[in-house]
């Protein structure tokens, strides 16, 4: 099937092409009410389907927010998706979803497509990486950001600022207290249980990870415990259930070892997300032990699907979907508005999976 053109609504309303983009495509310059009408009826009889980047260069405005997001399918990634969708709906605004792995030079990429279908404001989530083999790609990132940033664009970036990146109108960062909270949580699990700790953290360079590792030795450090052990590894589910695999013989040995000693005390693992700990608990149990008879174990975000993981898992409450409505709507200000925007807070949440406490050595 043929679209119908411009040209041919235009021959039928009697009007000049100009005359009928200005009806159709929404410019502030219109003709009267006769020849509108005139020219929306010949529209709808012909079918024509308006261009939405002509439409955008009328308004100046696509009525397109782009959100660029590691993977949709993560629980992390789809409540904050969930508040861009429900802020983008107050604004009268369609959202365009982009997910890149965590790689900043595919970011650069769906940054740079969202450019040329002229979004309005671009909101990018995800843990920011110093790490050297993202050096390449955070400052084609940043080039590119700053680039839509000089011709209009907003950008809100939850968490950290993009690498690199030098443009300071137009771009807001939404922090996210990771490192404080982290530290909470560190205490409160210290106050009752006393023992090893193990801190299963994505790779050294990851700001998210990074921050909750660091706070959560903080927390520690205040209550005069030693530090935790950190292994690093994927910032994933697959990540956490290596990791527990290996926990899992240790456990295990160590068990055997208080068979002879008598001595009980139990591992206790934070893993720095929700996913990466319940990835670890799986392979817990795929190996025969139970949670918190042989080890307690606390996440962070507080992601929805913990609601049907057993047993409830202690962790970090972060307002996930609050944060995405933040990071749309300060992407939406005009110069002037909200210049204090709320700041995001959490708590700390503990539950059965960090139940009972390591005898006092």
């Amino acid at each position: 099937m043929v679209a119908s053109t411009l040209s041919e609504v235009a021959r039928l309303a009697g009007v000049s092409p100009a005359t009928a983009s200005r009806v159709l495509n929404g410019s502030a310059r219109k003709p009267g009410p006769d020849i509108a009408e005139r020219v929306r009826s010949a529209a709808e009889s012909l079918g024509y389907v308006p261009n939405a980047q002509a439409q955008a260069l009328a308004k100046s405005s696509s009525g397109l927010i782009g959100l660029i997001v590691h993977d949709i399918a993560d629980p992390y990634f789809a409540a904050i998706a969930r508040g861009v969708q429900e802020a983008a709906r107050e604004q009268g605004r369609m959202v365009l979803l982009a997910t890149t792995a965590g790689a900043p030079a595919d970011e650069r990429e769906a940054v740079a497509a969202f450019a040329a279908r002229r979004a309005d404001s671009i909101v990018i989530a995800g843990s920011r990486s110093a790490r050297p083999e993202d050096r390449q790609g955070n400052a084609g990132l940043a080039a590119e950001l700053d680039r839509y940033c000089r011709n209009g664009g907003q950008v809100a970036v939850v968490g950290h600022g993009v690498v690199g990146a030098a443009s300071t109108e137009g771009y807001h960062v939404v922090t996210v207290p990771n490192e404080e909270l982290a530290a909470k949580l560190a205490a409160e699990l210290a106050a009752s249980h006393h023992g090893h700790f193990v801190i299963i953290g994505g790779p050294a360079g990851l700001f998210t990870s990074d921050d909750r590792i660091r706070g959560f030795q903080r927390g520690l450090a205040d209550t005069a415990l030693p530090p935790a052990e950190i292994i690093r590894t994927e910032f994933t589910r697959s990540g956490g259930f290596d990791v527990g695999i290996a926990l899992a013989a240790r456990i295990k040995a160590s068990q055997a070892a208080a068979n002879t000693s008598g001595d009980t005390k139990r591992i206790c693992i934070f893993a720095v997300n929700d996913v990466m700990a319940i990835g670890a608990a799986a392979a817990l149990r795929a190996e025969g032990l139970r949670i918190p008879r042989d080890a307690i174990i606390a996440g962070f975000d507080d992601i929805e699907s913990l609601r049907d993981f057993r047993p409830p898992l202690s962790t970090v409450h972060l307002p996930l979907e609050e944060i995405g409505r933040q990071a749309t709507r300060r992407a939406g200000e005009t110069a002037g508005e909200n210049a204090v925007p709320p700041a995001i807070t959490g708590h700390v949440t503990l539950r059965r999976s960090t139940e009972g406490a390591f005898p006092a050595p």
